[in-house]
């Protein structure tokens, strides 16, 4: 069989809803981000350093959006953080204690080697600032890094305003240019939202490409010709890329792909649930309520079975194994492509960056490999970012994709449903309210504290319209949680509207929120305008 050639995108969106909550010693929904960065971010980190130290020419695109940037730069996030992780080394040095003389041990010793590479990785070779590292790697040629909506914004929904869709994707943009230092090419549309003419407001915000569900191609107002395998041109030199379903469906599939596998790690069993209260207690949330801790001994078995022990050498050799699979059902596929287009396939492989480590232990150790075995020229398939696609390719089919998004059904209803309907109408209504205020106080020179209370009135406003809220609310988890918050940042706009309209600011209480709402410091009310 002759090899073709063909090109192979991965992207994987890094993205946490903002949970900075400085009012309290701690705070549960903080764990997801001090999950995210031992298992996940600082997993990537290290594959990405083994890589660049053995000079494998790869090419990987990483999606950072908004809220993690901010998290990820914040001095209190960072020290909780830090605390965090060695109170997990902690119980780690606890366990090799309690599994003394038993198979755990050597699972228990493994952790805390984790942990102390994981606190080297973090304290000494970055400094706390992982967004330095990303940095790094980017500059090396090897990492694109994009970005997407200020707070994750469901776009398709918010677009009764077309101030809060602008100010969603701007302010995105401006964030990443403030903490890494240049203008992202591409955009992860928050669930891969679309709607015909979002592109209008991505090209204004410089952005050359997204990327929309497959069936957004596919259903394109103008059939395209190579499929999903090739971008299409909106109309106005901004590119859209669609997901490939089936390399999605080898990662994605909880039957069918690889995460299932029986030598994973099984993420649902944890110590943190698995061992008494009395001695659990320190490690868990209050000392009472049973989380996550993160070391967890057994391997994925079987729904009815006892759970085995997790073997990591096992584990390790089938992550290389289906690292194998995959490039060769690439290198298959395009084989099968090539043979009607008219240029050499680009397969778009999208996913979230926490299912690498998080839920996939193995994950990162796999894409590594992946990208590993790309490298090898033998074998046809090049890893590249959409930016080295547009670089190589200059003429595009021109059409319209299809309103979609990506999750249950590709048209919103993971996002609108009976569970989270209700917040719509009034977020509309407070996106109508601020380009009220913002077209005012444009005629009518703000003083100082009416110019803090009206950026902090954006702020307040693009936190409460993140797509994570509604999202939770259909998921069943921690749904008043999401409730709480989508409550209490529009209580907090309705107070700064109301007192903006009748010139009663008081500036203690702003103050208060500025600390509670620490986000987006170069939030500016003037671009929330009807007209720009």
């Amino acid at each position: 069989m002759t090899i073709k050639k063909g090109f192979l995108g991965i992207i994987l969106h890094g993205h946490l809803p903002f949970v900075r909550h400085p009012e309290y010693d701690s705070f549960f929904e903080e764990i997801w981000l001090f999950e995210a960065i031992t298992e996940c971010y600082i997993p990537l980190i290290r594959s990405l350093e083994r890589l660049h130290q053995d000079k494998v020419n790869y090419r990987l695109t990483l999606s950072l959006s908004p809220p993690l940037i901010l998290m990820l730069s914040d001095p209190l996030l960072q020290a909780r953080y830090l605390h965090h992780l060695n109170k997990q080394l902690e119980l780690a040095e606890k366990e090799i204690v309690r599994t003394r003389g038993t198979e755990y041990q050597k699972l228990a010793r493994l952790y805390r080697r984790l942990y102390l590479d994981t606190r080297d990785i973090f304290v000494r070779q970055y400094d706390c600032q992982l967004l330095s590292a990303f940095q790094k790697f980017h500059a090396t040629g090897h990492l694109e890094l994009i970005t997407c909506a200020a707070t994750h914004g469901f776009l398709p929904l918010l677009n009764k305003s077309e101030a809060a869709v602008r100010n969603q994707i701007n302010t995105g943009v401006e964030t990443f240019i403030s903490h890494l230092g240049f203008a992202p090419a591409g955009f992860w549309l928050p669930e891969c939202g679309y709607y015909p003419g979002l592109e209008k407001h991505l090209k204004n915000a410089g952005i050359n490409y997204f990327f929309v569900d497959t069936h957004g191609i596919d259903n394109a107002s103008k059939r395209p010709p190579n499929s999903v395998y090739a971008p299409i041109n909106c109309g106005n030199d901004v590119l859209a890329f669609a997901r490939d379903p089936e390399s999605s469906k080898q990662v994605w599939s909880s039957k069918d792909g690889y995460p299932g596998d029986g030598d994973y790690r099984e993420y649902y069993s944890d110590i943190g649930f698995d061992l008494d209260l009395d001695y659990i207690a320190p490690y868990i949330l209050d000392g009472h309520i049973r989380i996550n801790t993160g070391i967890k001994y057994h391997r994925v078995t079987g729904a009815e079975l006892a759970k085995k022990i997790y073997q990591p050498g096992e584990a390790l050799l089938k992550a290389k194994a289906h690292a194998q699979d995959f490039i060769h059902k690439r290198q298959q596929q395009i084989n099968r492509l090539s043979v009607d287009m008219d240029r050499l396939p680009m397969i778009v492989s999208p996913y979230d960056a926490e299912l690498f480590g998080h839920w996939w232990f193995e994950g990162p150790l796999w894409l590594e490999w992946v990208l590993r075995i790309a490298a090898e020229k033998t074998n046809g398939v090049q890893t590249v970012s959409c930016s080295d696609y547009l670089s190589r390719v200059s003429t595009h089919h021109i059409a319209t994709p299809s309103a979609s998004t990506w999750g249950h059904e590709g048209y919103s209803s993971f996002w609108i449903n009976e569970t989270n309907d209700w917040i719509y109408p009034l977020l509309h209504k407070a996106a109508t309210d601020m380009e009220e205020l913002a077209t005012v106080f444009q005629q009518v020179k703000a003083t100082p504290l009416q110019e803090r209370a009206l950026n902090q009135a954006v702020r307040t406003l693009l936190l409460a319209q993140a797509s994570d809220w509604p999202f939770i609310m259909q998921t069943g988890t921690t749904v008043e949680y999401a409730k709480k918050r989508i409550s209490d940042h529009l209580a907090r706009f309705n107070y700064l509207r109301d007192s903006i309209r009748h010139n009663a600011i008081n500036e203690r209480y702003l103050s208060a929120l500025e600390i509670l709402d620490d986000a987006f410091p170069e939030a500016d009310f003037r671009n929330f305008t009807k007209s720009q």
